[in-house]
Order: C-alpha cells, then sequence, then structure tokens
C-alpha cells in the first residue's frame, strides 16, 4: 500500500537526495520520550484482543473523526462512564471503520494505519467496507502468534526508550513487575514520566479529594502547603527511582507565577476549601509550574509543557465518555509574557531543562523559536496531537529553523496511545526532515556530511540528551 518515496519532495533531484538521507536515520532505534501507551500492556504481555480495540476503541484520531460524521463513540466501542450500552463486537467495529474509511483520505491517520496494516503486519490489500472480514480474520490471525504480542513488536520495532505517562497517585506497579521481570527488550527500557495535572488543578472535579489520596501514599500531611510541596517531592523520587527522566504539564495556558511562601499558603487553603475561584484556580496552576521548575533544579527532572488544549470541549461527549476521548480543541496561547516570571527566576540556570510544545502554530515564528533561541533552559519540542502531521511536521521546520536552528529542538515525540503506530509516526518525522534537509542541500545552503550528521541527530541524539536519557545528558 506505500511506495518506497512516500512523503519525499515530488522533485527528482530534492527526492534522491532525500533518499540517501534517509539512510542514515532510518534503521536507528526509536526514542520515546513522551507518550501514552499503557505500561500495563507490556508486563502483562497479553495478545491484543482483536484489531478493533487495538486500531479503533483506543484511537481518539480515528473515533472522533468518525464521530463528527454521525458514528457515536459507543458504537465503537467507547467505554461509558454512565454504564449505558456500548458495541462489544470487534468485528462489527471494524466494518463502521472500513465503510467510512473514504473519511481518513488525505489525514495522518490514514498514512499511520496503512504503515502499520503493511509494515507491522505484512497486509498489502487497501481497507475498504468490502474487504473489512477479510482484513479482520488477518489480522485477528496475525494477533494470536506469539510474534505479535506487545513484548515481542517492543524489540522488532527496535524501542529503545519508552517513556509512559502516569499520574503521581499512581503506584506504578506496571513498572515495578518489568523492572523484575528484568524487561525493557533486548538493550531497550520502560520508564515512566511524572504528569502532576490532576493534584495542581483545583478546577479539576476530585481535586481535594486526590490531594487526600496524596497524603495518604506518602504518609505526609498535605492540609497544609509545604506538606503538599513535600509529598509531591516523594512522589517524584518514586518516579526517578522507577526510571522517569522527565515531568509533563498540561495545563491550559503557560502562565507562570512566583508567589511568596505565605500567599502561595494561603491561596492552597482556600483551593482545599473550595474557595479558590477561576481566577484562583489559574493562579496556583501559574504557581505550580515554577515549585515544579524549583523541584527539577533539586532532582534533575527535564520539565515538559503541553498548554493550548481547551479540554472536554464536547461536553456530551465527556457526560457520557468522561475525559480524553477526542472531545478537546486547541486554544491560542501566549508564552511570551505567561514564562517571562519563570524565566526570570531559573531561565539561564544550567540546571534547568523544559521543553515547549504548543497546539497554536502562529507562535513557532513569534514566540517559541525567538524563547528557545534565546534562553539555555528551553527546547522546543516537536509538533503534537493536532499537528504532528507530515504538513504540520514541514511547516514546523520551515517556520522554527531559521530561528532557533535544529539543535535547540529536541527531536520527534510520538504521544500516542497506538502501541503499533510508534514506527510508523517515527519514520514519518524522519522522512519529513530527509526531504526538508534535502532542499537545504540542493539550494547548497548545508553540505550533505552535514546534512547526513543533522538527520541522525534529530531523529535519535538529540532526544536521548535533551531528555537525559544517556550519561552527562
Amino acid at each position: 500500500m506505500i511506495d518506497e518515496n512516500h512523503l519525499f519532495p515530488a522533485e527528482p533531484a530534492q527526492r534522491q537526495i532525500a533518499r540517501e538521507l534517509y539512510q542514515h536515520a532510518k534503521d536507528l532505534p526509536l526514542i520515546s520520550p513522551h507518550g501514552h501507551v499503557d505500561p500495563v500492556l507490556l508486563a502483562d504481555d497479553q495478545p491484543f484482543p482483536d484489531p478493533a480495540r487495538l486500531f479503533v476503541v483506543p484511537d481518539h484520531y480515528v473515533t472522533r473523526m468518525l464521530a463528527s460524521q454521525g458514528i457515536p463513540p459507543a458504537r465503537l466501542g467507547v467505554p461509558s462512564i454512565d454504564g449505558s450500552a456500548v458495541e462489544t463486537d470487534g468485528r462489527a467495529i471494524w466494518r463502521l471503520l472500513a465503510e467510512n474509511w473514504k473519511l481518513f483520505r488525505g489525514t495522518p491517520s490514514r498514512l499511520w494505519t496503512e504503515k502499520v496494516l503493511s509494515g507491522v503486519f505484512g497486509l498489502t490489500k487497501p481497507l475498504n467496507g468490502q474487504n473489512a472480514d477479510e482484513i479482520y480474520d488477518e489480522l485477528s490471525a496475525r494477533l494470536a502468534e506469539p510474534e505479535f504480542r506487545p513484548r515481542a513488536l517492543f524489540t522488532r520495532f527496535n524501542i529503545e526508550v519508552l517513556a509512559t505517562t502516569e499520574s503521581p497517585l499512581d503506584e506504578l506497579h506496571a513498572h515495578a513487575k518489568l523492572a523484575a521481570d528484568g524487561w525493557g527488550g533486548p538493550g531497550g527500557r520502560v520508564i515512566t514520566t511524572f504528569r502532576p495535572d490532576n493534584l495542581v488543578d483545583p478546577d479539576w472535579p476530585g481535586w481535594a479529594e486526590r490531594v487526600a489520596q496524596l497524603g495518604e501514599l506518602t504518609g505526609l500531611d498535605v492540609g497544609t502547603y509545604p506538606g503538599f510541596l513535600n509529598a509531591l517531592r516523594s512522589r517524584r523520587a518514586a518516579f526517578i527511582e522507577a526510571g522517569a527522566t522527565s515531568s509533563d504539564h498540561g495545563h491550559l495556558t503557560a502562565a507562570t507565577l512566583l508567589l511568596g511562601d505565605a500567599d502561595a499558603a494561603v491561596l492552597y487553603r482556600k483551593a482545599l476549601g473550595g474557595g479558590a475561584g477561576a481566577a484562583g484556580a489559574e493562579a496556583f496552576r501559574a504557581h505550580m509550574l515554577v515549585e515544579f521548575a524549583k523541584m527539577s533544579l533539586e532532582d534533575g527532572l527535564v520539565m515538559q509543557l503541553h498548554p493550548g488544549s481547551v479540554r472536554n470541549h464536547n461536553e456530551a461527549l465527556y457526560q457520557r465518555h468522561g475525559r480524553d476521548v477526542g472531545g478537546d480543541i486547541p486554544s491560542a496561547t501566549d508564552y511570551v509574557h505567561a514564562l517571562k516570571p519563570l524565566l526570570d527566576a531559573y531561565g539561564t540556570d544550567p540546571r534547568l531543562r523544559i521543553v515547549l510544545y504548543t497546539l497554536d502554530e502562529t507562535v513557532f515564528t513569534r514566540e517559541l523559536a525567538p524563547l528557545a533561541g534565546g534562553y539555555p533552559s528551553l527546547y522546543l519540542g516537536a509538533p503534537w496531537w493536532f499537528l504532528d502531521s507530515p504538513e504540520g511536521l514541514r511547516r514546523f521546520r520551515e517556520t522554527a529553523t531559521e530561528t532557533a536552528g535544529f539543535y535547540n529542538t529536541s527531536g520527534f515525540v510520538d504521544d500516542t496511545r497506538a502501541f503499533c503506530s510508534i514506527p510508523a509516526r517515527h519514520d514519518v518525522a524522519r522522512r519529513i526532515d530527509a526531504g526538508f534537509l534535502a532542499r537545504l542541500v540542493a539550494e547548497h545552503r548545508l553540505p550533505l556530511d552535514e546534512a547526513a550528521e543533522t538527520i541522525a541527530d534529530l531523529a535519535y541524539h538529540l532526544p536521548k540528551r535533551v531528555f537525559r536519557l544517556e550519561k552527562n545528558s
């Protein structure tokens, strides 16, 4: 289904250069420093249940597109929180996808899926409504084979590092099981990432109850602000013990605020009592980003900041299916003014490392690239979520490189829950970078040998260094 020259430039001379550059990156191990694969998948190493639950049910890109055309998530097997019925027949879900496959023309979802079907499972027929059952049966047969269980695929995918993402309230049992098994794949490892959003957002329903759980888990008094901070430090230490090298922060805005200890304690008490209000909740989130930067100075975790998503915008979807099921929408985001309090305090400290992401492309040239090019603590993260398409990856290189260069960026992150799509997503990024670098070579702006070194750095060496996945990084 996939031509060997896909995503390379159409112009013949540039295409040939891109093919040559791609050879320097295509077989490098995969570094996946930010993603949402469930570690239980690898800890238990059970066969995938069926094609629908591998390709459709957990994939928000797929389910939101189908929902946009009137196919409710319940018919796609997406679990409901109210106990209402959802489709459980994997074959019926798969048929719905196949019958509506035309909806994905030109989308990255189609590209990733076809690359997985051909590259991972060896299928060559294009998916459609007529052959849905045939392809479903072929996939089911392969999923029953030992070679297609999660750990075997991890090894075949040549993954060197896979970072998952967990709440501080997660006791990391799956990671403990992987460690007890001595398993990370030959030459690979699975690590966790510290994601504290649900403990620093007073607007998130159940926040005070989760803070109490944090106290129970750590055995510390979280009724006071210093106790709350110490409990978070305790969980960060546990995550580092489990292999974490970074934290991740998915706030609505990039706002930062430096409060004094007394003011922060007053705000914390108000929030616990439900009296902080919307402005107080935003101030608390903003202040906590600065507190986490201070903690990073102490323990070395790389901070990742993912602002700009209005969560659960689709209220009906949220009420029936809960959070993180495809109902989020990007929003315009300010970084220049929002980050200044944090950067004034710690932006030039060599111990701090922050990777900035955005869902707002308008800020790549105007804000993010100049910031990453001006502060030693900042790195520009790869396009993610709504922007991790071939076109989005190209636009990123075109708009960011002239100001930030290549080496103030962090390398590619796949940011996926769909385990089998990891090699496809990395391959897309490597092909796009090969094409971009080929144009620089063809225009005599970069020697071929430097372009070859650069593509290997972008694919492998940079993410290892930026995310502190190697010694002396």
